[in-house]
């Protein structure tokens, strides 16, 4: 199959990785495999495999995310039978390209619990599916944008960093004797984005707050344009010694292997990499209620959903984890490691894609 993937730009987050793991999967399942972007470069340009053709379509980064010249003509002349639009962005160019290329399957991707712009809704009742990440953001196409489910297909996210083997609940020393976290340090963790809806901010009002003699941290990791205002909270609350910004890392297992529990407080969800792969690596989970958020986990076994603003209750779960036996952690971080590698395993998510691929030509 000729496949062309659409996404923005290679920036750091979750839609961008799964971009480049989908990308780089089917072109090893020898597909003729074209990536193209909107701007140029970008954190995950580099992670773009040898099989996979990679165009920008602004000659030099102008840092528009919307400015796509020569978008139709330059994905007509690749001639793609299919066509994934990833992200936002991609997804109000959709509806356009299934209109130039009637013959290919234009795929839209729903990845995303934001309010979607006129043109990402026009594309939905014009290409020819749309895969969601969730159920729940399946059921939100159906309820509230009218797309018939036999459009629909749900198709997870794939753990971009699978854990070779099983892992327990001892945790790797490396980034905990950076930060000057002891044995004892209940290390809280977030990866994601500083973007307003990752809402890191409501993260550290919550620590802000946990019981006085628990002696705890909490590291957000990423950047973005609200890490500046993270920083200057955490000094204004005094916590300047224990919420740390390790900034953005390629791969951010070593927070996983260090950390103890995976937090998240983002209100604009769909499904959350950073929970998967903290799973994937035993982690219990504390996080407050989004759209497919309690897919990420086992509700009540391996995570938590906790209603929004209740910051009294995410605490009490925090504190809670924080007590648990040895004995207990090893049987939640099986559990959490086990479920994770099965739901989101990567062979089977890409394997969903191109059976979709080959059902939607055959029609």
């Amino acid at each position: 199959m000729k496949i062309l993937l659409l996404q923005d730009h290679l920036r750091s987050g979750g839609t961008e990785r799964q971009t480049v793991l989908l990308a780089n999967a089917f072109a090893r399942a020898g597909h003729a495999v074209k990536l193209l972007t909107l701007r140029p470069g970008g954190p995950l340009a580099s992670s773009i495999g040898p099989g996979v053709g990679h165009q920008a379509l602004q000659p030099f980064d102008l840092h528009l995310d919307w400015f796509a010249p020569g978008l139709k003509r330059t994905a007509a002349s690749f001639a793609p039978e299919i066509v994934l639009c990833m992200g936002r962005i991609a997804n109000c160019y959709a509806g356009g390209l299934q209109t130039r290329l009637p013959r290919a399957a234009v795929i839209a991707t729903m990845r995303t619990g934001k309010s979607l712009p006129a043109k990402f809704r026009a594309s939905l009742r014009t290409v020819r599916h749309i895969v969601a990440n969730s159920a729940e953001a399946c059921t939100h196409l159906q309820t509230q944008h009218q797309v018939p489910p036999d459009r629909i297909s749900v198709i997870h996210n794939s753990l971009v960093f699978p854990p070779a083997a099983p892992v327990g609940p001892v945790r790797e020393s490396e980034f905990r004797d950076r930060f000057g976290a002891k044995a004892n340090t209940l290390v809280l963790a977030c990866v994601a984005m500083f973007r307003r809806e990752k809402n890191q901010r409501e993260l550290i009002e919550i620590a802000a707050g946990l019981p006085a003699e628990l002696d705890w941290q909490l590291w957000l990791v990423g950047v973005g344009p609200e890490l500046a205002a993270c920083r200057a909270l955490a000094v204004q609350r005094g916590l300047a010694e224990r919420v740390k910004f390790p900034g953005w890392l390629a791969d951010p297992t070593p927070i996983y292997a260090a950390a103890d529990i995976a937090v998240h407080a983002s209100w604009s969800e769909s499904l959350s990499n950073f929970l998967i792969e903290g799973q994937a690596r035993g982690l219990p989970v504390v996080a407050c209620e989004a759209q497919g958020i309690a897919e990420c986990f086992l509700p009540g076994e391996t995570g938590w959903v906790i209603p929004r603003r209740n910051h009294d209750a995410f605490r009490s779960a925090v504190v809670r984890l924080a007590r648990v036996t040895l004995a207990e952690q090893q049987v939640l971080s099986a559990k959490a490691s086990a479920f994770a590698r099965e739901r989101f395993d990567p062979v089977r998510q890409v394997q969903a894609y191109l059976d979709l691929f080959g059902r939607l030509l055959a029609r």
